[in-house]
């Protein structure tokens, strides 16, 4: 990779959320601009140079037209990262994948549902081969900063597969299941530093499962701290929509 790699950023479905805390994190670390080129990044500029070896994508794949411009980035770049949980994982938009389709375009559309074209919102993994992931809704800056590095440093960033719950003991949270809420730390992939659970929130599940996650025993815990069956599906398919399907397909 050159000295100074040209760098792209592409969004699909998602609120850009991410996208803006790239920006955030560029803004205290403003010795990334000298050591990456920006080439394409509709949040803060408007040239669009076509010549990139790392691309960052936000947002899920959410319309049938929206593989070509996938295809198009992937045999363009040379490294693609998923920016964020929809990157990721298909994010909150996967929500509506759990109703029928036709159901959901006519309560969003109404009698204009034909005229906007859509499908169940995927992962951009399920669409072209990607390299690496920042997860988390939106994507943790320092993790970005760290990933930056990496890659000038010629290597792919690294997610550790750990849960939520190591972080928050290294933090000395008491644990947010004692103070009568619901948490998904247990299954959910740590590297925000506990940011939820430190501030008195349960975790949701941003940034997607751990490899192995053990599903049935956060069930059974949610359960016995009085957590209905409606919201345990409704905590567990927040933005985990498409990987919970992934693995009861699998068995």
């Amino acid at each position: 990779m050159s000295a100074r790699p040209k760098v792209a950023f592409f969004e699909f479905t998602s609120c850009e959320g991410c996208q803006l805390t790239v920006l955030d994190a560029l803004q205290d670390h403003p010795e990334l601009l000298d050591a990456i080129e920006i080439v394409q990044f509709r949040e803060a500029m408007s040239e669009r140079g076509q010549d990139y070896q790392i691309a960052f994508i936000e947002g899920s794949c959410s319309r049938p037209s929206d593989e070509a411009k996938l295809k198009e980035i992937r045999a363009q770049a040379s490294i693609v990262i998923a920016l964020g949980a929809c990157a990721h994982l298909g994010g909150i938009n996967a929500i509506r994948n759990r109703a029928p389709l036709a159901e959901v375009r006519a309560y969003v559309y109404g009698d204009k549902a034909e005229w906007f074209e859509t499908y169940p919102a995927r992962a951009i993994s399920a669409v072209i081969p990607v390299d690496a992931v920042l997860p988390g809704c939106p994507i943790d800056r320092r993790e970005l900063v760290r990933a930056v590095t990496h890659l000038l440093q010629g290597r792919l960033p690294y997610i550790p597969d750990q849960p939520l719950c190591i972080e928050c003991k290294l933090k000395e949270n008491v644990c947010v299941y004692q103070r009568g809420k619901v948490c998904l730390g247990p299954i959910t992939l740590a590297g925000c530093d506990a940011i939820c659970p430190t501030y008195g929130d349960g975790c949701e599940g941003c940034r997607g499962l751990i490899a192995h996650p053990n599903l049935e025993s956060l069930r059974l815990v949610m359960a016995e701290h009085g957590v209905p069956e409606a919201e345990i599906e409704a905590k567990m398919t927040m933005f985990l929509t498409n990987q919970m399907e992934a693995l009861q397909e699998a068995g």
